[in-house]
């Protein structure tokens, strides 16, 4: 259906060696980073309080409910937590996993709907865009969200073949309707919404009103129900105040309203798709244009259009949002290394030769400014933090720039036969660049953490009685307590447990004042305490002791008398 090459020039062994190749640096550095606050503690606390306590059906954040989400990210990490223990990088194999899985399912379906070249070119596309490598590696619900859309849009994809036998159109779209579910069990409604949008919208477009006898739409209905439905029903009965809070609140205001305090222009993701597909900028607006001349399937079916209406309308949807956050868009990323897919193998030794120059500048050109950073710092992250991670993003670029280098000399004089190796040794390139850099990141995280100060305060947990009172004072932590192990008290603050300190009040302390008589009259007790309101505490005479501190925050001890 297109004059993209339809062999690719490796074998069964090359592409599996580098599939391994990829796993390798994919998930060997999951460990070697810090969690972030707020959502990578968020979630991880999450899945180690469902583990923890048994309680698979209300989740809960802190020891408070918390129905902002739905729950099969934390089941996943509980789940990773059973298995193989408690830590960072166990809470972040789930989003590792759906990831990693994304670019094969991305290579598989471009194979089978287009061609081999289309398969690996697109895979190759997704793994090396620094947007789905970052997301990939970070422990929010966007990654999985958006490898469960991947795989609705993929099965339909691969349902709407021409000449494909009844059964496995129906297998299919099974899978399509499956997979809305658990994207729906996975950030709630969207995962339903925007397919669903995107579907109509496609066909007001197209007038390909057939494709809609082919949905199994009956028997997709009973997949998607009997497999979104049961927590649905089981969280409701347990907790009659949560369809109001979830669906209304969450889903709706969350929206359609500024509430979320996330503001953002309307062309917030312009920058943001920018960056995330940087190294194939050059190539993607001839990769779009040209995948609008391609002509439809013999059954009508046109797949590229699909993917042009599901990028542009997802894209537009979150932009419209009065709630903005940089990973919103990431399920237009398959459908975007898909189109440029397309594109790659069609290009010339001279387009790519242009293609690698100009990304040789722009390393030399990072280089420079990387130099600035050793200038930056304040008293939230001083300047010898900026210092250190200087070196990890100089390591970076030079390793970007010695393997493009490599690209253009295999260029000079390769044949078409010599394509892949281009641009495989270009897309290591930015795979190396983003997994260096991302993990000299944590020259911050472990700072943000507070994980340094974790053996300290579980050694003073141990030695005091199980029901001892940890407070956090006016703040929400939101990753010492997955690193300590113990959910706190929250004081006068309740941040974004608000809605579960409403349902279950006895759970907190009110007022600065309330807690202070609760901490002289109190036995034992612990309380983490910004370092600016403890120096007040100490000004008034509060007795208290240090367990461990640094620049954000200060954990005490209620002295023993």
């Amino acid at each position: 259906m297109n004059d993209t090459p339809s062999r690719l020039p490796l074998n069964r062994t090359a592409i599996l060696l580098l599939v391994v190749a990829l796993a390798v640096i994919w998930f060997v550095p999951l460990g070697w980073r810090h969690l972030l606050p707020s959502d990578e503690g968020r979630y991880a606390e999450m899945a180690r309080e469902m583990f923890v306590t048994g309680d698979w059906i209300t989740p809960r954040y802190n020891g408070y409910k918390y129905f902002e989400k739905p729950p099969l990210q934390t089941w996943a990490n509980a789940l990773t937590f059973a298995w193989f223990g408690i830590g960072a990088w166990q809470a972040r194999l789930y989003t590792a996993l759906t990831g990693f899985a994304g670019v094969l399912l991305v290579g598989f379906t471009g194979a089978r709907v287009f061609n081999a070249a289309t398969g690996f070119f697109s895979a190759l596309v997704l793994a090396c865009a620094p947007y789905w490598i970052l997301m990939g590696h970070f422990n929010t619900l966007d990654m999985a969200l958006s490898f469960w859309m991947e795989l609705t849009l993929c099965a339909l994809l691969l349902a709407q073949r021409p000449n494909l036998p009844a059964r496995r159109v129906r297998g299919w779209m099974w899978v399509c309707w499956a997979s809305m579910a658990l994207a729906v069990l996975s950030k709630g409604l969207i995962g339903l919404i925007l397919p669903g949008a995107v579907l109509v919208l496609y066909t007001l477009v197209s007038r390909d009103w057939a494709l809609w006898r082919r949905l199994y739409l009956a028997s997709g209905l009973i997949v998607f129900f009997a497999i979104a439905t049961p927590w649905f029903v089981l969280v409701q009965e347990r907790n009659p105040e949560f369809l109001n809070f979830f669906f209304i609140v969450q889903q709706f205001q969350r929206y359609l309203t500024p509430a979320q305090n996330r503001p953002g222009p309307f062309y917030y993701f312009v920058p943001v798709l920018l960056v995330g597909f940087l190294p194939w900028l050059s190539a993607s607006v001839q990769s779009v244009g040209r995948a609008l001349r391609l002509p439809r399937q013999p059954n009508g079916f046109a797949p590229v259009l699909l993917l042009v209406v599901w990028s542009a309308f997802i894209f537009v949807f979150f932009s419209a949002s009065h709630s903005k956050l940089v990973s919103y868009t990431l399920p237009v990323a398959p459908a975007l290394a898909l189109v440029i897919g397309l594109y790659l193998p069609l290009m010339s030794r001279a387009q790519w030769r242009r293609h690698l120059l100009g990304y040789a500048a722009f390393l030399v050109v990072a280089a420079i400014g990387a130099t600035f950073l050793s200038r930056l710092g304040d008293a939230r992250n001083p300047n010898a933090l900026y210092r250190e991670f200087q070196v990890w993003v100089f390591a970076a670029v030079g390793t970007a720039f010695v393997l493009t280098l490599v690209a253009l000399w295999l260029n000079r004089s390769r044949s078409r036969a010599g394509q892949p190796a281009v641009a495989v040794v270009f897309g290591a390139a930015w795979l190396l660049f983003c997994t260096i850099a991302g993990t000299g990141h944590d020259v911050f995280g472990t700072l943000s953490s507070g994980a340094p100060l974790a053996p300290a305060v579980r050694a003073a947990l141990a030695k005091l009685p199980p029901d001892t009172p940890f407070y956090s004072v006016g703040v929400l932590d939101h990753t010492l307590p997955f690193y300590v192990g113990h959910t706190t008290i929250m004081v006068q603050n309740p941040d974004e447990l608000a809605f579960g300190i409403s349902v279950e009040p006895q759970k907190w302390v009110p007022t600065i004042a309330e807690w202070e008589q609760r901490w002289r009259s109190e036995r034992y007790a612990l309380a983490l305490i910004p370092p600016q309101r403890y120096a007040q505490f100490v000004a008034q005479g509060l007795p208290m002791q240090v367990v461990a501190r640094d620049s954000r925050r200060v954990i005490v001890e209620k002295p023993q008398s």
